[in-house]
């Protein structure tokens, strides 16, 4: 295919994946006057990747309510609201913390240190912002809020708004979006990377570039490579986001010299509605077929057993690697059970969802009854639990309370017992959200080969890129990330 082909494009920079990260580095080219061509495999009513199924949560330092101002939309709520300073320290401690110390130290050191000055130029050229009641937030007795966990700020409208806004910066900016491109292998002269081929309306088309940004995110799609390096049983997970995200432009990068990068053995994976009639890649729902009010109930399984610690932290500590564990047991299902005592605690947007998978009764015999469980071993569970917890401690969802159940597992916090009818049991199984692993890169994204030398003309954001994450991460670190890696590549594009 020559040059002068109708079938050949020519751009400054090429991007390949319409998802949080690739725009972002689209918009960061574009604003240095580059001529660039964004590549998205879904149509326009399929765009967005696994952005435009995120709640739109993300994380960056800051000083507190004050400080947030800058960047946030206007609320009523403000005036009676406190929010918790956030520390740039306590942002890379969490970090080490969740991933055991397997983040890379270079990576880390630069999303925590420009992810506040990142997000704010992403307002600057019009993305939208706001505090997140719903989610990090619960509203007191008093009648004042107080938002926890380190997470605060997410894009108004949710993964669809963040979507949209992106969208309508980058055509302000000039970039051309080709939607239902299915970007499948990279172009070389020598060992520069040239551009890439895409199919599109059933034909390829190459797209040359100077450089090539990848943004197409990792492999979660692909039962095949989830089986191989995930391990057992990861085939039986459900894709919670974009079905387009199977690996091909790793497989690519892969083939060209590029070195994998990060953890290929762990993944992004939650509590999923396993009953819901439509829980896979469902861009109604989105995120809300998410189930995270778990720290306030109890989880057992199929023998009506607990195994795990549901308030072993706050949910953005824990919620990522919990699906996990519910894959690991029989049927790759588990059961959320509150009682209508904490029922009202519960996220309206995920428990009050149109087709939510829930049994409702009168009692926990009832309840197991419902649910296939033996009665007498749920009954068991539950009334060793009620018994086990230390009443003389304040029950406070709004930090850890230490009020313990010492049973085996614990339950370090938030421990209530089940004892007002009615019950409610959510069934929720594996909803994978991305993997881990990835593409080896620099700071700024340029890709390298496993001897630590670059691949010319070749970069990597978002998804694609490992090494920041390693069995768990801390919730709203992943837009950050795409924001912080994505604006660096394209700066260097």
């Amino acid at each position: 295919m020559s040059d002068s082909s109708p079938d050949t494009v020519h751009a400054d920079v090429v991007v390949v994946g319409g998802g949080n990260a690739g725009f972002t580095a689209a918009h960061a080219a574009a604003t240095r006057g580059r001529k660039v061509i964004l590549l998205e495999r879904g149509t326009a009513v399929m765009a967005g990747g696994n952005s435009f199924y995120t709640a739109g949560a993300t994380r960056i330092p800051h000083g507190g309510l004050d400080d947030l101002r800058d960047l946030i939309d206007d609320d009523e709520r403000l005036a009676v609201t406190t929010v918790p300073p956030y520390s740039a320290e306590e942002y890379a401690a969490d970090l080490a913390k969740v991933t055991e110390g397997r983040n890379d130290p270079e990576l880390t050191r630069v999303l925590v240190g420009e992810s506040g000055d990142a997000i704010r130029w992403l307002h600057s050229l019009g993305l939208r912002y706001r505090l997140m009641y719903e989610r990090q937030a619960y509203r007191r007795d008093d009648g004042t809020y107080l938002f926890w966990g380190g997470l605060h700020v997410g894009n108004v409208d949710g993964g669809q708004g963040l979507v949209a806004d992106h969208t309508r910066v980058a055509g302000g900016l000039g970039v051309e979006v080709r939607y239902g491109a299915h970007a499948t292998e990279l172009v070389r002269e020598g060992d520069r990377v040239t551009g890439v081929v895409a199919s599109i309306d059933g034909r390829p088309v190459t797209f040359r570039a100077e450089s090539v940004v990848l943004a197409a995110g990792g492999f979660e799609a692909d039962p095949v490579w989830r089986e191989e390096f995930l391990g057992a049983g990861w085939g039986n997970a459900v894709v919670r986001g974009t079905p387009y995200n199977d690996g091909t432009m790793l497989r690519a990068a892969l083939a060209v010299g590029a070195a994998r990068g990060g953890d290929w053995s762990t993944a992004h994976s939650v509590q999923w509605d396993a009953e819901a009639a439509d829980n896979e890649s469902n861009r109604e729902m989105t995120n809300r077929l998410t189930r995270q009010s778990y720290p306030l109930g109890i989880i057992v399984n199929r023998e009506g057993h607990r195994f795990l610690d549901e308030g072993a932290d706050f949910r953005n500590y824990t919620y990522a690697k919990y699906g996990r564990f519910i894959l690991q047991q029989p049927g790759s299902i588990g059961y959320q059970i509150f009682d209508a005592t904490l029922r009202p605690l519960l996220r309206e947007e995920e428990y009050d969802m149109p087709g939510v998978g829930v049994h409702v009764a009168d009692s926990i015999a009832e309840l197991a009854d419902s649910l296939g469980i033996d009665r007498a071993e749920l009954e068991a569970t539950v009334s060793e639990f009620n018994a086990s917890i230390d009443r003389s401690t304040p029950f406070d969802p709004t930090v850890k309370d230490g009020r313990r159940a010492s049973v085996t597992p614990p339950k370090s916090n938030w421990a209530m017992p089940l004892e007002s009818a009615p019950f409610f049991a959510y069934p929720v199984t594996c909803g994978i959200t991305f993997t881990f692993g990835g593409l080896k890169s620099d700071v700024d994204g340029r890709v390298l080969r496993a001897d630590g030398t670059r691949i010319p003309g070749l970069l990597v954001c978002g998804e694609m890129l490992g090494g920041l994450f390693s069995g768990n991460y801390p919730g709203g670190s992943g837009l950050a990330a795409g924001i912080v890696f994505g604006r660096r590549a394209g700066m260097v594009a």
